[in-house]
């Protein structure tokens, strides 16, 4: 029975997995046709997952990606997909591909179960966009993305420090009102 329960919650995890957040920059101006281009594109990319992150500005016909990464061609193929993109005449690509690591792999499954399988939280996993994206460096995590409410985000942190293995968590989840 654990079996079929760890498997079905690794089926749920690698399922979420497929769909992801990209943050749009908060500002005061309205959102262009070009900022929305690029975020769609960026969400359309098929590797993108809850373990990856990216933030981009529109400048002119300049966009500039950041965020970080697990696989190195996600980062060529978010540059490539904004390109494509009608407008854009050049792309800076400071995307930030994650170092290989067996144990960060096994600490982003094991926070994905954690954080997503708490009950208060368990709701935003069946997201087409899961809202946490749990991104791991060395076994530092950070937590980014939008909650419901401040309640959701204490919790997801202090889910997050609760799984062995994690040397710090840093908490830069917004709640939906400040987002």
């Amino acid at each position: 029975m654990k079996r079929l329960i760890n498997g079905i919650v690794l089926g749920a995890a690698l399922l979420a997995a497929q769909a992801g957040f990209a943050a749009v920059p908060a500002s005061d101006t309205p959102i262009t046709g070009t900022e929305q281009q690029v975020r769609k594109e960026l969400l359309m990319l098929p590797n993108y997952n809850v373990f990856d992150t990216f933030s981009f500005r529109v400048d002119g016909d300049t966009v500039t990606l950041t965020g970080k990464v697990t696989r190195p061609a996600l980062k060529t193929n978010a540059e490539n997909a904004v390109k494509r993109i009608e407008g854009v005449a050049s792309v800076n690509n400071q995307i930030e591909v994650l170092p290989l690591s067996p144990n960060d792999d096994r600490l982003r499954l094991s926070l994905y179960r954690a954080i997503y399988g708490h009950g208060m939280l368990e709701h935003l996993a069946i997201r087409a966009v899961p809202p946490i994206h749990l991104i791991v460096e060395n076994g530092h995590v950070t937590l980014e993305g939008a909650v419901p409410n401040g309640a959701a985000r204490s919790v997801a942190e202090l889910q997050a420090n609760s799984v062995s293995g994690v040397f710090s968590v840093t908490n830069k989840l917004l709640v939906d009102s400040e987002s």
